[in-house]
């Protein structure tokens, strides 16, 4: 099964919260408060993705955190990233060097593409669209074929 770690779903909750008032700093008591998680673990979090560039820290008795960017630039695919490293599905999609049989492989071509159609959609996700109200879209059947095209 495909899933994400606990921090990664975290930061997201984190940064959810952080655009919904993105023109003001966030102190890691108050995130804490807001979301629910402790607070060693949202000043874990924020320490990586400040390190990310995601997240920028001003220090002092009124300092806190602040996106980078606006919502609508931070995309989950970032998010993901700075917690899980790069978007792979497979060895063979992290690194070539990475898979023994990549010489004779007849299938990591079609593994690069659904890595590649999975990551577009995770890159077409902002923050924004995260805290905007979820509107439940219209079921869509896509068969095998059309993801190869």
């Amino acid at each position: 099964m495909l899933r994400l770690s606990k921090l990664t779903d975290y930061a997201t909750v984190i940064l959810s919260h952080m655009a919904r008032e993105a023109d003001r700093l966030h102190g890691t008591f108050e995130l804490a408060e807001v979301t629910g998680i402790a607070q060693p673990t949202v000043s874990k979090i924020l320490k990586i993705l400040t390190k990310a560039h995601v997240v920028v820290s001003v220090r002092g008795a009124k300092g806190g955190y602040a996106l980078a960017r606006e919502p609508g630039r931070i995309t989950v695919a970032t998010v993901i990233s700075a917690f899980e490293g790069p978007i792979a599905l497979t060895e063979c999609s992290a690194s070539h060097k990475g898979c023994n049989q990549a010489s004779g492989c007849r299938i990591q071509g079609n593994w690069h593409l659904i890595n590649q159609k999975i990551a577009n959609a995770l890159e077409s996700v902002t923050l924004a669209d995260m805290v905007s109200p979820f509107k439940q879209p219209e079921e869509v059947y896509i068969s095998v074929n059309q993801l190869f095209r």
